[in-house]
């Protein structure tokens, strides 16, 4: 069976969509699911930091789309993990180098090879992202409990539906997920933030899972460890059910209620 192309994506920059593409890919090779995570950020190149391969990058998604470097040259494999697989992408580039023909020829080749193939997608609806989205087989949209946030969401919806491949050849329609990250009950508590529940009425898609606001994602950023790795934390248990989910798994929603630090957690100021 050929891979699936996966594309996370958002109409706003800063929502923690690359972390989300990183925690998504590396939970499914975590379930066994031989997986890459390809950089659609031309010119910002910000994966490869999150996974912690910045300094083993030699060719890139750009090159192999030019004829280059071979697919196998630039595919890093992650050290964490042999089913998890790290396609970066150019810093020098215009985000034009995503041709169409070319970005097609490469996906397919990685079909032949990946169960999943994540594409962390460019915020917003410029060419990079556009081009992610064409060839999505699902989507997860990351958002964030604001209205801003929210509304270009619904935009992002529209365009899976329209000017996917999918919608161009009247295929079955890109199966849409939500992704709600960066969600604090407190300040949802004090009205500052949208409910789960208006956020869902809003978009009226899928919930794929909540994200928590928390210390341990950015600890994770600095690291370059995707925060799925760290079982610990509520954000990267979070990540696990979103991927459990995905995958047809019934799981309760958790972290919606404040979190109660015990005793010894503020002791010891853990997070």
């Amino acid at each position: 069976m050929a891979g699936k192309v996966i594309v996370l994506t958002s109409g706003k920059g800063g929502v923690g969509k690359t972390t989300s593409a990183a925690s998504v890919a590396a939970g499914l090779a975590l379930r066994g699911h031989r997986t890459v995570v390809i950089d659609f950020d031309v010119g910002l190149r910000n994966l490869d930091l999150i996974m912690g391969c910045e300094r083993r990058v030699v060719f890139d998604f750009i090159n192999v789309i030019n004829g280059d470097a071979k697919l196998n040259q630039a595919l890093i494999k992650d050290k964490r993990n042999d089913n998890l697989y790290i396609f970066p992408t150019s810093q020098t580039r215009d985000k034009d180098a995503l041709k169409r023909d070319g970005v097609e020829r490469v996906l397919d080749e990685l079909k032949d090879t990946f169960d999943y193939i994540v594409c962390d997608s460019p915020a917003g609806i410029e060419h990079g992202a556009l081009t992610a989205m064409y060839f999505a087989d699902s989507a997860i949209i990351v958002t964030n409990p604001e209205v801003s946030s929210v509304r270009d969401s619904d935009r992002i919806i529209g365009l899976l539906a329209s000017k996917s491949r999918r919608a161009e050849f009247n295929l079955e329609p890109v199966a849409v997920h939500l992704l709600l990250a960066r969600y604090s009950p407190e300040r949802v508590r004090k009205g500052e933030m949208l409910t789960v529940e208006d956020v869902k009425e809003i978009l009226s898609i899928p919930l794929l899972g909540v994200i928590p606001e928390s210390e341990s994602v950015l600890r994770a950023s600095n690291t370059g460890t995707p925060v799925v790795f760290d079982e610990e934390s509520p954000a990267g248990r979070a990540y696990h059910d979103a991927v459990a989910r995905f995958l047809g798994e019934q799981r309760e929603l958790r972290f919606l209620q404040p979190e109660r630090r015990s005793f010894f957690r503020a002791l010891f100021g853990r997070a």
